[in-house]
């Protein structure tokens, strides 16, 4: 796995929490698979703003962090899903509030990017 120049702070909890979920699409993966598995090409399709290279990245990182799971199915033709874990699910409420907070603070961001209606 890669290794990063600047040493990795294991004593601040933010910064653990952000490794973990922070990504633009993260959060959006760990909610989509709440509804249930999905199959990589699912979330590439859901997900149809991210390159699939991004999207497989995230996937690989939120499985390494246990937030997520892949199955590999040996039938053919083989194919592969993932799904949230009981560990992953801790996430949805964090998460659910980020969303609470940015839709309280879109008419502020609307007026910083000059998107006023």
């Amino acid at each position: 796995m890669y290794r990063k120049k600047i040493p990795f702070d294991i004593d601040c909890g933010v910064k653990i929490a952000m490794e973990v979920i922070g990504g633009k699409w993260k959060s959006c993966i760990i909610q989509e698979l709440d509804k249930g598995p999905k199959r990589p090409s699912e979330l590439h399709r859901y997900f149809d703003d991210a390159s699939p290279r991004v999207i497989n990245q995230q996937l690989k990182e939120l499985e390494i962090h246990g937030m997520i799971q892949k199955k590999i199915f040996s039938e053919l033709p083989p194919h592969t899903e993932y799904s949230i874990t009981e560990q992953g699910r801790t996430l949805l409420p964090i998460i659910e509030q980020l969303e609470k907070w940015g839709d309280g603070f879109r008419p502020q961001m609307k007026k910083i990017l000059g998107m006023e209606d």
